[in-house]
């Protein structure tokens, strides 16, 4: 059958889809999810199949096809294209033997993240990847394979070093932008840190937005690699590099449905820190009320799998379980946190000394890993010397720097002070809460906004004293913070 393009100038966000008329399908027995090859000159894809119940969609004798259709073939509208019937993606089969408790292969593994990263999976298809993971826990072999597997179709930066140093932290904690610090310290020390990070999920900022506050983050590969080699390390967003692309796409399916499968969790981070080429990897567990890992139990457990994966990988993987019981530094947003970063790089009296400290923790144990001893004050001595703050300064630049100097920072020119409405001490902050509002008051696509701490936990309070303020670029989404701040408290004071 011969069929008319019309370009539904929708993307779907990853899946290939293609929508016929109802009477154009019913001459196929085809049905909603079916597939079918669309074949233009030599070019064929394999796309899904959406019915259309009506002529306004899609007249019979077209076909209706999305933007990854359009891209993938290199179609205009009304372009003239054959079909033929396809069979479903083999990795269906392979996920319903997960469905029902079964152990899958390394060839069954391969094959469902091929499908995934060349989006031959529908969303539906996919998120029953993610729970039959989720319910039918994978062993530590299935976990390798699926790591080598999203590491392996995916781009891999290969560096002449060794060893390459990385880190991890497994999330859910405000603030806490220690790779900001480490980086330019074990550049500066010489070893070799290409450090990827994420855009915000649920935070109101992740590494990668607080960085695009100070320099580009989305760079190629390539560009990449020169900036490694030109300063030792960089801070990139790891979603412009195409390293272990399935892993996006599974956690576009996780985020609704709020889970964490154990062994894509694992999965998921060893096959970034295999793309990059680490061979020492610090992972940080913070455990608390509002991380992800709530207690030592769950951390432990992580811990003997991290490290059980980072031997079968033949990687150096240290892991340490931190307090994450509350926001770690005091601004909350991509520019308040660059800001943190910046005085404590430059050893300002404004800088955040919880933050200090626990980069110092984390810097330590890295050293250690590489066999330098008395890790902790070779820390001290290079951010002291000012050598961590001259690094960031190159990698900034290396970066086509925007800012380095905290003080040229933008912050959002609405604000709001909390204040407490009793005396006594700081015994608990509400993490989800305190990122809540900051992301209510516009971060993190808005830089400016955000929160800034005056009090963490073990302080004493004063009533009517300041808690924190609350920055935003847009008077309405103050306006949205301050509600969210009255139907609860931040802080638990007694």
């Amino acid at each position: 059958m011969r069929l008319k393009i019309k370009d539904m100038d929708i993307a779907t966000g990853g899946p290939l889809v293609a929508i016929l008329n109802k009477n154009d399908a019913l001459k196929f027995d085809l049905h909603h999810m079916d597939r079918i090859k669309i074949i233009k000159g030599k070019k064929v894809e394999t796309v899904a199949v959406d019915i259309a119940e009506s002529d306004k969609a899609v007249p019979q004798g077209s076909i209706g096809v999305f933007e990854e259709v359009i891209n993938s073939l290199g179609l205009k509208n009304n372009d003239k294209i054959a079909i033929k019937l396809a069979r479903k993606p083999l990795s269906i089969e392979y996920i319903k033997k997960k469905l029902d408790g079964f152990r899958l292969a390394k060839k069954e593994i391969d094959q469902i993240v091929w499908d995934i990263v060349h989006n031959k999976l529908s969303a539906i298809e996919l998120t029953y990847f993610v729970a039959a993971s989720y319910t039918n826990v994978m062993s530590i072999d299935e976990t390798i394979m699926l790591t080598k597997a999203m590491a392996r179709h995916g781009n891999i930066l290969k560096l002449n070093r060794y060893p390459v140093i990385d880190k991890h932290c497994i999330g859910g904690i405000p603030g806490n932008r220690t790779t900001m610090v480490l980086v330019p310290i074990i550049a500066a020390a010489g070893f070799a840190m290409p450090k990827t990070s994420s855009r915000s999920i649920t935070s109101p900022a992740g590494t990668a937005d607080t960085m695009e506050v100070l320099a580009d983050v989305t760079l190629s590969m390539n560009e990449m690699k020169k900036i490694v080699e030109k300063t030792n390390g960089c801070i990139v967003w790891g979603g412009s590099l195409n390293l272990a692309p399935a892993d996006d796409k599974i956690i576009s399916v996780e985020r609704p449905l709020e889970i964490d499968a154990e062994s894509q969790l694992l999965a998921s981070i060893m096959a970034k820190k295999y793309s990059v080429s680490s061979t020492h990897i610090l992972i940080d567990i913070p455990i608390g009320n509002g991380s992800k890992i709530k207690n030592r139990a769950e951390a432990f457990h992580l811990k003997k799998h991290f490290e059980e994966i980072g031997k079968r990988l033949r990687k150096h993987v240290k892991v340490i379980i931190t307090d994450g019981r509350q926001p770690i530094g005091n601004g909350i947003g991509p520019a308040l946190e660059a800001r943190d970063v910046l005085w404590l790089l430059k050893r300002d009296a404004k800088r955040p000394l919880d933050l200090e400290r626990k980069c110092l923790l984390m810097a330590a144990e890295i050293f250690k890993m590489v066999g330098i001893e008395n890790g902790k004050k070779k820390a001290l001595e290079l951010l002291d010397s000012g050598k961590a703050y001259g690094k960031m300064l190159e990698i900034i630049k290396a970066q086509h720097g925007r800012l380095a100097n905290p003080g040229e920072i933008r912050l959002g020119k609405f604000t709001h002070d909390a204040k407490s409405s009793r005396s006594g001490i700081v015994r608990g902050m509400d993490n989800k809460l305190i990122s809540r509002i900051a992301r209510v008051a516009g971060a993190p696509n808005n830089k400016g906004a955000g929160i800034y701490l005056y009090k963490h936990v073990g302080n004493k309070v004063k009533r009517n004293e300041t808690l924190f303020t609350i920055y935003s670029e847009s008077s309405e989404k103050l306006k949205y913070a301050k509600e969210i701040l009255r139907q609860a408290e931040c802080f638990k004071i007694k």
